[in-house]
């Protein structure tokens, strides 16, 4: 990780492909030795602990003879020195023996560097340490990373920085292609949770970087409002700005860092770290690459202590040093079993070059395809897990430590992966379960944050550089008492000024700020024009009567509702006062008609069911008549004097007199309330008859009511008429549609309560239509929107809010004027059901009866064709079917009748 200077020269010596003359082939299947290389800075921090697992690796395979059968594996280490120059000389040396993999490097820009040959060369390489996620499979088809991306890495960041509701962060790294990469991934991670690096501060790399830049540096990342910020350096550089930070006071609480593996290949690798590096960095989060325990791991690292005399602690990049050499010599292995033969050509394209660098001697390896492909093919497990490629040749399931430090060392509170998030259990345990990375699910253990608070950081302050916040107020006309400008001063009051004042006092730090006026003073400004003001930063923040709209919480973001709000339509009315014909209003014209007809419709059932059986339902045409119509409307008041005598006739008169005892009752209570009750009338019945009426509607001007109207409802634009004031309301609904005024008006609720409290002659129509309310407007994922959100949930459970409210808009208001403006004229759907009781009563009755009279005419007809002893017509059918039906029932008949069925019963 340490950084290695790289030169353009170097591309030409970093690889030891080379032969002792224009072209050597092993011409043997499996040669005695095989020659690989490493390249890495011996004396760096992940160097010398790879220096000494390379060297074991190489030991432990050529000791295990079921790994090369026979075959030896030699390593020709070289080191970097941190220096191109001697990076080039070493590399000249290296090309003295046939290499067929190279082990490393562990800096990603000499990878990157490194690469450009080997794809010329075809020579694998398996780089330990170099993590830039840029260094992707298809640029670079010969580089196979045996570590895990810093694509993974900067994911876990994000995840922690998600998990603990943060949204701003300041990234500070090396700014060189590890660096820059580096903190790239991070961003894209963030952004995919509506998180963002609000500040990057690059650090130039190499030796030139004194403390004193670091401390540029770090002031003006200090007077900056995030607190949160992720270190991406190497060791040396990291440490300083541990030092500077403490310096300054940026360790103190308030204060989040997040280091990446860096500084965990440190804490593992240094066995006594220095008293004044540890207190530097107390409470850092730092991120490290999880390898899952194994007896194999726990006998490697009891063995590690002999094998560099303590000189050196063991971190997970020396252990995919270690696993590496074991990947190449598997493939090897593989290679040669498939009849591979190490053999080299010359490039056709390198000629003899100048002075003492023979450019014509460096060769193509031949097998360096299938190599690769064996390599890529590996699946092992070794000391750091299972050594597989996926699609994109990184290795599967990429893990990360959480630790925390804390006094002289460091506790680990959970881990991270890309298959089961943050966890304070091991990745290994969820493999065989179903992904999960619900947010419900990540979890860690406790943390002690710098300062040694276990509280969690707020994450943010107030930028520490005396500029105060632009909060942008608008500069009402009407409506004065919500928000309003004092006149010829710079303050504002009202009922939201209070409510934002109140609710920034109960935030536990300073909030500066400024009232600045939005709008000309001469008519309500636009609230739409005032929010897209925030979004564009020229504004910090809004408030006021500011509705909370689906087209502005697009562009900024709204604190928890202060106020209830919607729109309702506000419209003329008269008083409906009582006259001759007052007791028709009870009921509708379609109920009074269907109540007539049913009383005739009764009266003429009952008559069919009736008329054969009871003389007083028998008479002449005229005598029957009136019957019939007698019957029907008294039943109105039960003072029918006929007697139904059949059943079918009882069960029809049952049920419509029950019909009427509902309809009688309800108009009877109608009627009470009528001339009991002022009541009011308009033509107008709620929103959706504005469409209907073809009005003129008005509307306040600024107010989102005319976008809802005209993109919600589908008003013509024409029909629309701004307002500004409450006497414009007054006046323009007295005027009417007729004299150039306009139907109704349409606002929202609170101007409407407020314009109603002082206007008695219009009302309220139907209910509310749109259910929304007001807030304080502020950018995008800024911090401050949530905390005034708990401050206002907390004004309005201690009561705070409703005395505001009170002190402000409380006002005597007219009476019913929350009432509704509808008759109490009842209607045919409040009765249909008793209706269709009654007319199933009816139809039942009158199949019975049809269906003995039918039966009663087949059985007469039958007998008198027997008598006569020829057939009727139809006609002479149908009278004698009329006459049955008109003639009277011999009562004798009856009687036989009932007693027959009487018999069969008791039988």
């Amino acid at each position: 990780m340490n950084v290695v200077c790289v030169s353009p020269l170097l591309v030409l010596v970093l690889f030891g492909v080379v032969s002792n003359g224009l072209n050597s082939c092993n011409v043997s299947s499996r040669p005695a030795v095989v020659n690989i290389g490493a390249v890495f800075t011996f004396d760096s921090t992940i160097g010398a602990a790879s220096y000494f697992a390379i060297k074991q690796a190489v030991e432990d395979v050529n000791s295990n003879s079921s790994v090369l059968h026979g075959t030896k594996l030699q390593v020709e280490m070289r080191n970097s020195n941190c220096s191109g120059f001697h990076g080039i000389i070493g590399a000249v040396q290296f090309m003295e023996a046939d290499i067929v993999a190279v082990i490393g490097p562990q800096s990603s820009e000499v990878a990157n560097v490194m690469t450009i040959v080997a794809n010329e060369l075809q020579v694998p390489i398996l780089s330990f340490g170099a993590t830039d996620p840029s260094l992707s499979a298809l640029q670079f088809p010969f580089l196979v990373r045996t570590t895990q991306s810093d694509l993974y890495q900067m994911t876990a960041v994000a995840d922690i920085i998600d998990h603990y509701e943060w949204k701003q962060v300041i990234a500070i790294f090396i700014d060189d292609d590890y660096g820059r990469n580096g903190v790239a991934a991070l961003n894209d991670a963030l952004e995919a949770r509506r998180c963002k690096i609000s500040h990057k501060a690059g650090i130039p790399p190499g030796h030139g970087v004194s403390r004193g830049d670091i401390m540029d540096i770090l002031v003006k990342v200090a007077v900056m409002e995030s607190r949160i910020i992720v270190l991406h350096v190497y060791p040396a550089l990291g440490f300083t700005v541990f030092s500077v930070a403490q310096y300054l006071g940026m360790m103190n609480d308030g204060y989040v860092w997040i280091a990446t593996d860096w500084l965990s290949s440190v804490l593992d690798s240094s066995l006594h770290l220095p008293t004044e590096k540890m207190d530097s960095m107390q409470g850092v989060l730092v991120l490290r690459q999880h390898t899952p325990d194994s007896d194999r791991k726990k006998t490697f690292i009891s063995r590690w202590t002999n094998l560099t005399d303590g000189s050196v602690g063991l971190n997970t990049y020396a252990l995919y040093a270690y696993d590496s050499v074991w990947l190449v010599a598997h493939a090897i292995d593989s290679f040669l079993n498939q009849g591979g033969i190490i053999s080299f050509s010359n490039h056709s394209e390198l000629h003899p070059g100048g002075g003492n660098l023979h450019l014509e001697a460096m060769s193509v390896f031949d097998g360096g395809k299938l190599l690769l492909r064996d390599i890529l093919q590996s699946d092992l497990v070794g000391l750091t897990g299972q050594i597989k490629f996926n699609a994109d040749k990184s290795l599967v399931n990429p893990a990360y430590d959480v630790i925390n430090v804390i006094g002289t060392g460091f506790r680990q509170i959970g881990y991270w992966s890309n298959y089961s998030g943050l966890s304070i259990f091991p990745p290994e345990t969820f493999y065989s379960k179903p992904a999960n990375l619900s947010n419900t699910k990540q979890n860690l253990y406790s943390v002690v944050w710098p300062g040694n608070t276990v509280k969690k950081p707020r994450g943010w302050v107030f930028p520490n550089y005396g500029k105060l916040l632009r909060i942008g107020v608008p500069d009402r006309v009407s409506y004065r008492e919500f928000v309003s400008k004092v006149r010829n001063t710079n303050t504002f009051k009202g009922f939201c000024i209070d409510v934002f004042t109140a609710a920034v006092n109960l935030l536990p730090y300073a909030v500066p700020y400024e009232f600045i006026s939005y709008g000309d003073g001469k008519e309500n400004p636009s609230y739409t024009g005032l929010v897209n003001e925030v979004a564009a930063g020229v504004f910090d923040g809004a408030v006021g009567d500011i509705a909370i709209v689906t087209n502005r919480t697009k562009v900024v973001d709204f604190t928890q509702p202060f106020a209830a709000s919607g729109l309702v339509v506000v419209a003329p009315f008269k008083k409906l006062n009582s006259g001759a014909w007052t007791f028709l209003r009870p009921f509708s014209p379609s109920l009074w008609g269907v109540t007539a007809a049913f009383f005739l419709f009764i009266g003429v059932v009952v008559w069919t069911l009736e008329h054969r059986i009871n003389d007083e339902f028998r008479g002449t045409p005229k005598t029957q008549l009136i019957t019939v119509l007698w019957f029907s409307f008294s039943t109105l008041f039960f003072a029918h004097r006929e007697n139904t005598m059949s059943t079918l006739g009882r069960l029809v008169l049952i049920t419509w007199l029950f019909v009427v005892l509902i309809v009688s009752s309800s108009y009877t209570a109608s009627l009470t309330s009528i001339l009991t009750v002022q009541q009011m009338y308009s033509p107008i019945k709620g929103i959706e008859s504005l469409k209907k009426i073809n009005q003129p509607i008005g509307y306040q001007v600024g107010s989102y009511a005319r976008r809802y109207l005209v993109e919600e409802i589908g008003l013509n634009e024409s029909m629309l008429k701004s307002l500004g004031t409450p006497e414009e309301y007054s006046a323009q609904l007295q005027l009417g549609p007729k004299n150039g005024g306009v139907a109704a008006v349409v606002d929202e609720r609170p101007y409407v309560d407020l314009f109603m409290s002082s206007q008695c002659k219009f009302r309220v129509i139907g209910q509310e239509f749109t259910k929304a309310g007001w807030g304080f407007a502020f950018p995008r994922d800024s911090p401050l929107a949530v905390d005034l959100s708990t401050a206002i949930l907390t004004l309005s459970e201690n009561g705070d809010l409703q005395r505001i409210y009170d002190k402000w808009l409380s006002r005597s208001t007219c009476r019913l004027d929350t009432a509704e403006i509808e008759s109490n004229r009842l209607h045919l759907r409040s009765f249909w059901g008793v209706f269709l009781i009654c007319g199933i009563s009816c139809f039942i009755a009158l199949v019975i009866y049809f269906f003995q009279i039918i039966r009663q005419f087949r059985v007469s007809s039958h007998a008198d064709s027997v008598s006569d002893g020829q057939s009727t017509s139809r006609s002479t059918r149908l009278q004698k079917l009329l006459s049955i039906m008109d003639e009277k029932e011999d009562p004798a008949r009856r009687q036989s009748k009932r007693r027959k069925v009487e018999i069969v019963i008791s039988s």
